[in-house]
């Protein structure tokens, strides 16, 4: 079996708890427009050119993101992190992209970290089918479902997707047992008004068994690559929140029983 990554991140400390390996998988349903890994959001490498001055000289290098592993023969090369992730109680996380874009390679290695007794995050958008959503919640640890906004039009608008799916998912996310963190990204001109993040929190509210939210403050550290990967940049207009408003919206969530963290 064979699955699409386009990056593997050691010592990630953002991912999850402890040290982890992060696999980011190729491949996304949502084309966010503050979207800070656009090279991810095509399923199956890429080739790409770009310029590169070598002595002097302007020459053109093709550059290819994207490549496909052997599920098994990825996952030994995972496991030779172990002495990292054992002694600070780490483990393998998998992000994207969206991981739940290629299921199978997914619940693979999901499957087999858990015969390994490793610990496992899946960061996820949500938009997938409910049978997914429910074999994922079965054999991860630690899910991070992102949640965007509350209005499906404006969802639709700024990701490419409607999010009736996600919050139906996420309802059954939170009712299943698994450890759940739902990461909201705060984004100047998007959703950081409490007209947007007050229905979150209302609907937050609601779900069973959910206790954490992490608050992701836009930052525009992914522009340089739409450039350099020949990707429409709609970013012009998005800021990053100021820290008195990322403390004001820490606080409505906390104050409403959230285990709540800026940054994750």
């Amino acid at each position: 079996m064979k699955v699409c990554i386009f990056d593997i991140k050691r010592f990630a400390i953002h991912d999850g708890p402890g040290i982890r390996t992060t696999v980011f998988f190729k491949g996304c349903p949502l084309e966010c427009w503050w979207c800070h890994n656009p090279e991810s959001i095509s399923a199956g490498p890429e080739l790409f050119t770009e310029d590169v001055i070598f002595d002097g000289v302007l020459l053109e290098k093709q550059v290819e993101v994207g490549r496909w592993e052997d599920v098994d023969i990825l996952m030994n090369e995972l496991e030779r992190d172990r002495v990292f992730m054992d002694e600070s109680n780490g483990g393998i996380s998998f992000s994207g992209g969206e991981p739940l874009h290629q299921p199978d390679a997914l619940f693979r290695m999901l499957k087999l970290s858990r015969e390994r007794n490793i610990h496992t995050t899946v960061d996820t958008s949500g938009y997938t089918t409910p049978e997914r959503m429910e074999k994922v919640c079965e054999l991860s640890d630690l899910i991070y479902y992102d949640l965007k906004s509350m209005n499906s039009e404006k969802h639709k608008t700024y990701t490419g997707v409607p999010n009736r799916k996600i919050l139906e998912n996420l309802e059954r996310t939170a009712e299943s047992g698994t450890e759940v963190v739902v990461r909201i990204p705060v984004v100047s001109g998007f959703n950081d008004l409490d007209q947007d993040l007050v229905p979150m929190r209302d609907f937050l509210r609601g779900l069973n068994g959910l206790k954490a939210v992490d608050i992701l403050p836009y930052h525009p550290f992914g522009t340089h690559k739409y450039k350099r990967f020949n990707k429409e940049n709609k970013q012009n207009g998005f800021k990053t929140p100021s820290e008195k408003r990322i403390a004001e919206i820490k606080q409505l969530f906390s104050d409403s029983g959230f285990r709540t963290r800026v940054g994750g």
